[in-house]
């Protein structure tokens, strides 16, 4: 199979889905749908079998939350007002028994208790004026894709590759960056869903050296800012579900814990478990 992530979309008589197809991590996604959700099962089972999926994961309307769990899926997570301020419940289903077994979940569950226990407000502390914050554009491609690289050896998406970041600012992504001496050490985007209104907030890395001054916090609450000027209020980020610091930071810039994902992508350097944080930027 191609490892190159793709969209489908499947219009038939009763109903429509599209379909994201991603060979790399092993899973298929259903970014949306209407119509006959029996028939739109059926044809999701047949694409995992042409596609020899492990894992499937659905973003399921509130409406339609029984009618996943009676066709064997289960809820992971859900997003606040994801869909034009109506709820999104992230069903999944597994294909192998390795995919659906994991040796960290009780550990995780630790971090969301200790991270529940944090001061969740925020100490307002600039970085040295070394720093400067810009917002990136296609001239930066390259930079990033360095960065990535560096932090991370493993990741779910090309980011290694200068030409796919610039094709994410051509989609309507925006990414804020943090400079030291000229170069870029710390990033994050946010990719935009125009159609629903809401943005995941993605893509955060820092170089180890560069994480002791809370670059990534004031990363994404600029990307935030901008959000909101775009009257995007639907805000969620997916975070490594064994990083205590990335899940402390969205629990203190406001974020609220809403699940997590088993065996989700690979990222870092294995397959792991993400955790879902949400936020609702009306209030802020």
């Amino acid at each position: 199979m191609n490892q190159t992530a793709s969209i489908i979309y499947v219009n038939e008589t009763n109903y429509f889905c599209e379909v994201y197809l991603d060979p790399f991590n092993k899973r298929i996604r259903v970014d949306d749908y209407r119509g006959n959700t029996k028939f739109l099962l059926e044809k999701v089972e047949e694409l995992v079998k042409k596609y020899q999926a492990e894992k499937l994961i659905i973003k399921a309307r509130s409406e339609d939350f029984k009618t996943f769990v009676e066709a064997g899926l289960q809820p992971e997570a859900l997003v606040d007002r994801y869909f034009q301020g109506s709820d999104a419940h992230f069903f999944s289903k597994f294909y192998t028994p390795e995919r659906k077994r994991n040796d960290h979940w009780i550990t995780e569950d630790g971090i969301i208790q200790s991270i529940y226990q944090l001061n969740p407000t925020i100490d307002q502390t600039l970085p040295p004026k070394e720093y400067k914050l810009n917002k990136a554009d296609e001239s930066c491609a390259g930079e990033l894709s360095a960065l990535y690289k560096q932090v991370f050896p493993i990741y779910p998406t090309p980011l290694h590759d200068p030409q796919y970041v610039k094709k994410t600012m051509k989609d309507g992504t925006i990414y804020y960056v943090f400079t030291y001496q000229g170069k870029i050490v710390s990033a994050a985007s946010a990719e935009i869903n125009a159609y629903y209104n809401n943005a995941e907030l993605t893509d955060c890395a820092t170089l180890i050296e560069h994480r002791k001054y809370g670059l990534m916090k004031i990363i994404l609450q600029e990307l935030e800012k901008d959000l909101i000027k775009n009257g995007i209020f639907c805000a969620y980020s997916i975070a490594r579900a064994l990083s205590f610091g990335m899940n402390a930071a969205l629990f203190q810039l406001g974020y609220s814990y809403r699940g997590r994902f088993m065996n989700n992508c690979y990222i870092f350097d294995k397959l792991e478990n993400m955790n879902m944080w949400v936020k609702n930027l009306a209030n802020c």
